[in-house]
């Protein structure tokens, strides 16, 4: 496959995750209210940004701490764990109510299937999988849990500490270091070539700074899809960074990211615009205008969402390692504002400040 194909089909992959991610959170805000999964009392309160930001930051610390003192397993476990769980709100709404002693055991058995691939056998499509899985029941969750000035706040200044963490303190290239090794659904995969193997190929280290300069692209994790607590989802690891090279040789560490065998991004990175989306849509006015039955400011921030990955797969793939979050919540919260606009909903209410002014 030529460079050209390498890059049109990981490209095209990321973003069939990407709207994946974003269409399921879509279908899934509503079944997901009705079963009661809201995980808050006031989804207005902005408040609730400040929290989970606060999650976020413990959970970065916790993790990197881990990889410190050798407890990587500890960690596996928790993501392999907190992927299952999350797995299970959306296998609860879609398989086959068979319940014993009131459980559904269809559903808590394909959650327990997925957990166990990923222990046993966690190869590109299964850590793919799961982690579209995963994006969609997360984004929908923190969707119906945050309104939209929660969520506004909440992606920006994820958007600030991705950059920072990838650009200052560089802590994140630390944390996707460690978390590379441990074959977990906080990075997706994104092969470049028929023959890849995640199994069998040596995890490049985003940290180090040869491979960074041509081959890797940073994604933030704040994306809080992925561990455990649908909220620390210490997406952290998700800052994966995306183009480098699974199994790098040492006369191919000068080569681009189209060289490589497979491209790396944080499921934070999906998740983390997405839950602006499936609240542009939950909190919408009831009188908004739609396409397709979705409200139009969720449209316009799901292709502001895909413009901005557009913007950062093109940098990705000049060589040089990113931040995701701050094209990708950014091109969101452009779409979002500029879909309120034109749908007639005035910017303190397309803001979230009505209760405020």
């Amino acid at each position: 496959m030529d460079r050209r194909w390498r890059a049109v089909a990981g490209c095209t992959l990321i973003g069939l995750i990407f709207l994946f991610v974003q269409v399921g959170a879509l279908a899934l805000v509503e079944p997901f209210e009705t079963a009661g999964y809201q995980a808050v009392e006031d989804p207005s309160d902005p408040t609730n940004s400040i929290v989970y930001v606060v999650a976020i930051l413990v959970a970065t610390g916790g993790m990197l701490l881990a990889f410190r003192y050798d407890a990587d397993q500890l960690i596996r476990g928790l993501i392999v764990f907190s992927s299952a769980w999350l797995s299970l709100y959306i296998f609860r709404l879609v398989a086959p109510p068979v319940y014993v002693g009131g459980f559904n055991v269809v559903a808590l058995a394909l959650a327990t299937l997925l957990g166990v691939a990923l222990l046993v056998y966690p190869e590109w499509y299964v850590i793919d999988t799961a982690g579209a899985v995963m994006g969609a029941a997360a984004a929908g969750l923190f969707g119906i849990s945050f309104g939209i000035l929660p969520a506004l706040l909440l992606l920006s200044v994820l958007a600030v500490y991705d950059a920072i963490s990838v650009y200052g303190t560089e802590h994140m290239l630390t944390l996707a270091s460690g978390v590379m090794d441990l074959r977990v659904p906080v990075v997706l995969v994104i092969p470049l070539s028929l023959s890849y193997s995640f199994l069998d190929a040596t995890t490049p280290d985003p940290a180090d700074e040869d491979e960074r300069d041509g081959e890797t692209t940073e994604s933030d994790d704040d994306g809080a899809a992925e561990t455990g607590d649908d909220e620390a989802d210490e997406a952290e690891a998700d800052d994966a960074a995306p183009a480098t090279d699974a199994e790098p040789a040492d006369d191919e560490m000068d080569q681009g990211p189209l060289e490589r065998d497979a491209l790396f991004i944080g499921l934070g990175d999906a998740i983390i615009p997405a839950i602006l989306v499936a609240s542009a849509a939950f909190f919408a006015p009831a009188d908004v205008q739609t396409v397709v039955g979705v409200p139009l400011p969720a449209v316009t921030a799901m292709v502001g969402t895909f413009l901005g990955l557009a913007v950062l797969l093109w940098l990705v793939l000049k060589g040089r390692a990113h931040a995701g979050l701050p094209l990708l919540n950014g091109g969101t919260i452009a779409g979002y504002l500029l879909g309120a606009l034109v749908a007639g909903i005035g910017l303190v209410e397309a803001l979230g400040l009505g209760p405020y002014v």
